[in-house]
């Protein structure tokens, strides 16, 4: 199974943990985030893998020709020149696994109880494009699902900005939800993926863009356990899932 790292962010929310390194090599009890990653994935299930880097893109390099890459099948996507985004990253990063399965990406920050094997197989089961693992929790921005748990909009919840393809979408008629950062991607998205002229683009604007001709899948996740790391505040957290469910 193929599993994609998103780690390239710039990590600026965590202040000075990531002055002198990227947000995928703070360490969270004495091994960093992209360890737990590669070692919870691949427990999982994945056995190759793609990390995005850019943010002292050298050090992730150098950690992992340290560790011998784990001994896993692991490839770099360097957005060094030009940090893509997540959609632009997740397209050039793609074509590195070199065949024809789903790819589950997953953010180098989020830690969870979540079971990313059932995860990966349902979206195969399902036929989707696209399976999004989301949440009904209070967020900023949400994402817009109909009964058949398909997306069709988007809203920032501080702006006002409502978006979808449908003319005349009420997003009072569909159910919102937070995205949790994992979903998972068919090969037969990229060409989709491709349309986009701009190298740097949103994962999230893609989806929401073209919910209307892509089958976009949610599932809604029982996990007891989840957080976003990308904060100091959110560490301790993170640690305490890692002891109960990375160890």
């Amino acid at each position: 199974m193929n599993a994609l790292i998103l780690a390239a962010g710039l990590g600026t929310r965590l202040g000075d943990l990531t002055s002198d390194r990227p947000k995928a090599l703070v360490e969270v009890l004495g091994k960093t985030m992209l360890e737990h990653q590669l070692r919870h994935l691949s427990a999982a299930g994945f056995d190759r893998f793609v990390i995005n880097i850019h943010h002292f893109a050298p050090k992730v390099k150098a950690f992992l020709g340290e560790h011998g890459n784990f001994g896993l099948d692991i490839r770099l996507s360097d957005e060094s020149d030009l940090l893509l985004d997540t959609g632009g990253g997740i397209r050039k990063a793609m074509r590195l696994f070199g065949n024809d399965q789903p790819v589950m990406v997953h953010n180098v920050d989020i830690f969870s109880s979540v079971d990313l094997n059932s995860l990966y197989r349902g979206h195969i089961e399902s036929g989707a494009d696209s399976t999004l693992l989301v949440a009904q929790r209070s967020t900023s921005r949400y994402l817009y699902f109909d009964a058949e748990g398909l997306l069709r909009g988007w809203s920032n919840e501080k702006t006002g900005q409502v978006r979808s393809p449908y003319p005349g979408f009420d997003k009072t008629q569909y159910s919102p939800c937070a995205f949790q950062g994992i979903h998972v991607l068919s090969p037969a998205l990229l060409p989709f993926l491709d349309e986009i002229a701009e190298q740097h683009f949103s994962i999230t604007d893609f989806y929401v863009d073209n919910a209307a001709r892509l089958r976009l899948r949610s599932v809604v996740s029982d996990a007891k356990e989840w957080v976003d790391a990308g904060k100091p505040d959110a560490l301790e957290r993170a640690a305490q899932i890692i002891k109960a469910y990375y160890e």
